[in-house]
């Protein structure tokens, strides 16, 4: 299954968890639309045709336990994850009764998510699903990940792996801000003072490798991240 083709609802009331989650998940190739609460999301379901829903439970107006209900009225086998900062037994059992297919407690990590969207995609339809491009040209270069090479107008470079880990992320998220906090606690682990100051050493390297290429630009998008622009 092509993840271009799988199309994710997003409802989540913390705009900035919710703004997060669509970027990552925009960048591993999951075409994804936020709302901010369940009225707003039964109202997009209903409106679109979406491969799996992804909603918090704590929300304003209606919360995911009805939104889930009311989801699946209208269709029966569409998965759904949910997230939330609750653990009780209780609230899980209930969380499956309203038809949820699995459930996340906060706080998570961005991959754990990947995970568990995979494994309940590949549940659902029987399907593996790849979300991983290998190669990429960007400008007058060409990227191979799997090889950790950079071939540019003057020779190829080889690249180190959290170079070419970040260089993938930023690959992913071509024209898109890839977020600070994604790329440090993917690559690094941790999103320390110390790690995100390694980060930006390695973001130095990767301008001087694609430097031959004047219409490429690794932008600093103050507060967020980085953009990796082909102008």
């Amino acid at each position: 299954m092509n993840t271009e083709k799988i199309k994710i609802l997003l409802v989540e009331d913390d705009k900035n968890l919710g703004n997060l989650l669509k970027d990552y998940l925009i960048a591993k190739g999951y075409d994804t639309q936020l709302e901010v609460d369940g009225d707003k999301g039964i109202k997009a379901f209903l409106a679109g045709k979406f491969d799996m829903c992804v909603l918090d439970i704590m929300m304003p107006i209606k919360d995911g336990f009805t939104l889930a209900k009311e989801i699946r009225n209208t269709n029966k086998q569409v998965p759904i994850i949910f997230l939330t900062a609750r653990s009780l037994k209780e609230d899980k059992l209930e969380g499956f009764r309203s038809g949820a297919d699995d459930y996340i407690t906060k706080p998570f990590t961005m991959e754990e998510l990947s995970a568990r969207i995979q494994a309940v995609l590949r549940r659902s339809t029987g399907v593996m699903v790849s979300t991983e491009k290998k190669m990429f040209d960007i400008g007058k270069y060409y990227f191979d990940y799997d090889h950790q090479s950079l071939k540019g107008p003057n020779g190829s470079q080889k690249l180190t792996s959290k170079e070419t880990e970040l260089l993938k992320m930023l690959c992913d998220n071509m024209n898109a801000v890839l977020e600070r906090g994604i790329a440090l606690n993917q690559i690094w682990k941790d999103d320390s003072y110390f790690n995100a100051r390694s980060m930006d050493v390695y973001i130095t390297k990767l301008r001087k490798y694609l430097k031959d290429d004047e219409s490429i630009e690794i932008v600093n998008v103050h507060g967020r991240g980085f953009k990796l622009t082909v102008g």
